[in-house]
């Protein structure tokens, strides 16, 4: 089997499109997260605490021997845990809604399928036995 022809067989197989697909959903899907944090909960969150910035806090390392001071920026670490733990509650709550309006299709009440060809059979075999009796 040629490279070619191996290649295409494995970028057109279904789960190379399938995570194609999921990848680029997913990567839309951030997008919607990162802008419902950064446009809808953080700003109400900021109004609440006060407009608390910690990307600002920093500490300062004396230089040494000639070399220029080090910043350690632990301000920074702390907001981007921050805004972690926000995306992640939000990214929970969206998934959570999701699963709970999927829940209550499910559930919906539906006819009962048809039957199935077997067992139509076997009720006219019941009948064909019940009139012969």
């Amino acid at each position: 089997m040629s490279f070619v022809k191996e290649f295409r067989e494995f970028a057109v197989k279904g789960n190379v499109v399938d995570m194609a697909v999921g990848i680029i959903i997913g990567a839309a899907f951030g997008k919607i997260v990162s802008s419902l944090v950064s446009d809808v909960v953080t700003p109400p969150l900021g109004y609440l605490i006060g407009g608390v910035d910690f990307s600002k806090l920093a500490y300062t390392l004396p230089a040494i021997a000639g070399t220029e001071p080090v910043t350690v920026k632990y301000g920074t670490f702390l907001q981007t845990t921050f805004d972690f733990f926000i995306v992640a509650l939000a990214i929970f709550v969206l998934v959570k809604l999701i699963n709970r309006l999927k829940r209550k299709e499910e559930v919906a009440p539906s006819a009962p399928p048809p039957p199935s060809k077997e067992e139509l059979l076997l009720t006219e075999i019941r009948d064909l036995l019940k009139q012969q009796r």
